[in-house]
């Protein structure tokens, strides 16, 4: 049994691994790929806009053009029939949200800031009440009413809320 503890933790010196020389050197390669990427970098940059150019040649489509068409400004003429059929499906989307957002109803201007009113009163009548001395404010002699009339002005200003459109 001692034997094999021994030849289990003899290691020879030659077999263990430098790790501080292999991590320098990791990182002087690192450094220099770190570099190279920079410059690789830049020179995509510079090629990306010769690039754009060339694609909209292989597309044969001016971007100016399908620019028009989704603003309908285009001259319907001069436009192939796919652009055409895009122009027509814009034009329909177009006339679809119109009709939507007329089809909306909104509430009058004072009905946001009446129910926030409405709950912010409630909560500062709820709290006058339990800091005034012996419940006597805001209305004396209802005691704890206050409280109710307090909670029903939070709530109908809460209510309120629900029909906010």
């Amino acid at each position: 049994m001692l034997m094999a503890d021994e030849e289990l933790h003899e290691t020879d010196s030659n077999d263990q691994k430098d790790w501080q020389g292999e991590t320098s050197s990791e990182a002087a390669a690192d450094d220099a790929a770190k570099s190279e990427n920079a410059a690789d970098d830049a020179a995509k940059s510079e090629n990306a806009a010769d690039e754009t150019a060339a694609e909209d040649e292989n597309y044969g489509v001016d971007m100016e053009k399908v620019e028009a068409v989704l603003n309908a400004t285009a001259d319907k003429a001069t436009l192939t029939p796919q652009m055409q059929r895009m122009m027509s499906r814009q034009a329909e989307n177009t006339k679809r949200v119109e009709e939507t957002i007329k089809g909306t109803k909104s509430n009058p201007r004072w009905f946001v800031p009446v129910f926030c009113a409405l709950m912010i009163i409630g909560l500062i009548w709820c709290v006058v009440y339990y800091l005034s001395p012996s419940g006597s404010w805001p209305i004396p002699n209802i005691g704890a009413w206050n409280l109710a009339i307090g909670f029903a002005l939070i709530m109908i200003g809460f209510l309120m809320t629900m029909g906010w459109r």
